[in-house]
């Protein structure tokens, strides 16, 4: 599935060459953006330039590697046939990276949204030092960037998912209770080098040298959230992304709500009982002490690290301290995930992470606690989904983003 860009600041075509920046961002736009390739004379139409204009911007952004042309269109009409643009695949990707308390993990996602790919490294990272997490994380980046299947391609840039508070201007990791990490200047810490060139024009560069990687970083519940976008089609969601801890994100209309200092989501840490146990942030009864992956297994008699199959089997067997915990779980998720709704009336609400196997066996229940709470449920029936994006639905959003950044603003990447 392509790169969906983000919506453009303005739909109307910037004529002056001093914003030719704007007139290229248009056009990347108008090709991503379209869920059927398009010509260059549909790509006129759509942004109002010339189409000598958009010709001469598609030319760059195929010697680029941004762009392809499909095989023309024969019609049998009169005239020239029209040539079909789409993505380009296999030549620029994005380096999606993720630290979780369970894995170390990388991906290279292309253009057209395929992952080249990928290098997860399992681990218990609870309680580690961030300068030793981040250089393995370096080791498995280049090893994915180096390996046979990405061969050729060219890296736009990184972007770190990481299960905690992110200061946006500045890239410090505030806070990631599940890590045990407090106040972490991680991108200081992470420097990929990596050449940026294909190889086919290292010959017409002759000094170019290693250079630092682009690196970004953000919350991984919300990088998954928009990964779920991109590969279901949903615009207007909770997100809720349940693994050591609990995370999640609101997306309205294909955005995210980000809140005031882009820390909005953190639905894990909502107080489900004042007087309940102890959570890693410190603060009693949150969500995570009831409904993440650890608590369940735990509460079970399990193994934390343990797949979480372990727990379907003994729900499947009928035990019944599992299916005690099952109930505290969804009775609390419920009365978290109905007070969301209430308040933020978007009463669609998607699971992923590693409690998406979990889904069959508590939706129902799940769904009638969300019905008797909701006050908007008569009119507007909640629903319950599972994640369509896969085991490392924030890897995959955090690739792509790298993309985005390129279409919003190829005139950087040109």
């Amino acid at each position: 599935m392509a790169i969906h860009p983000h919506r453009p600041a303005s739909a109307v075509a910037a004529r002056q060459h001093s914003l030719r920046e704007q007139n290229l961002a248009l056009v990347a736009h108008a090709v991503m953006s379209s869920p059927e390739p398009v010509s260059r004379a549909e790509v006129a139409l759509r942004t109002g330039l010339t189409r000598a204009t958009v010709s001469t911007l598609v030319d760059r952004f195929i010697l680029a590697g941004i762009l392809a042309e499909l095989p023309p269109l024969t019609t049998g009409g009169a005239g020239r046939p029209a040539v079909p643009l789409v993505p380009a695949t296999r030549t620029v990707a994005g380096l999606g990276l993720q630290i979780n308390p369970n894995y170390l993990a990388a991906a290279l996602i292309d253009l057209s949204g395929t992952v080249i790919a990928e290098s997860v490294k399992p681990g218990d990272y609870r309680g580690s030092d961030p300068a030793e997490v981040c250089s393995e994380l370096r080791e498995l980046a280049q090893m994915t960037i180096d390996s046979p299947s990405a061969a050729g391609m060219r890296v736009a840039g990184a972007y770190l998912a990481v299960p905690g508070l992110v200061e946006a201007g500045t890239g410090v990791l505030r806070v990631a209770p599940n890590l045990g990490w407090e106040q972490v200047p991680i991108l200081d810490l992470l420097r990929i080098d990596t050449l940026v060139l294909p190889p086919t024009q290292w010959s017409t560069n002759p000094d170019y040298q290693t250079t630092p990687l682009w690196v970004m970083i953000g919350n991984d519940a919300k990088l998954a959230a928009l990964a779920e976008v991109e590969a279901a089609g949903n615009d207007t969601f909770i997100y809720v992304a349940c693994d050591q801890g609990i995370g999640g994100a609101i997306v309205v209309r294909g955005d995210l709500f980000a809140g005031g200092h882009g820390w909005s989501g953190e639905m894990g840490h909502v107080i489900v009982d004042p007087a309940g146990p102890e959570c890693s942030c410190g603060a009693r009864g949150c969500l995570e002490v009831y409904a993440s992956k650890s608590a369940l297994m735990a509460a079970a008699g399990l193994d934390p690290r343990a797949p979480i199959s372990e727990l379907t089997q003994l729900i499947d067997d009928g035990d019944a301290r599992a299916l005690e915990v099952m109930d505290q779980a969804t009775k609390s998720l419920g009365a978290v995930l109905s007070d969301l709704i209430n308040v933020f009336d978007v009463p669609t609400i998607i699971i992923g992470g590693e409690l998406l196997e979990l889904v069959p066996y508590i939706a129902e229940d799940l769904t009638a606690q969300l019905n008797y709470r909701v006050l908007s449920a008569p009119y507007v029936t909640p629903q319950i989904k599972a994640s369509s994006v896969g085991l490392y639905p924030a890897l995959v959003g955090a690739g792509r983003e790298v993309l985005r950044r390129v279409i919003d603003d190829p005139a950087l990447f040109l």
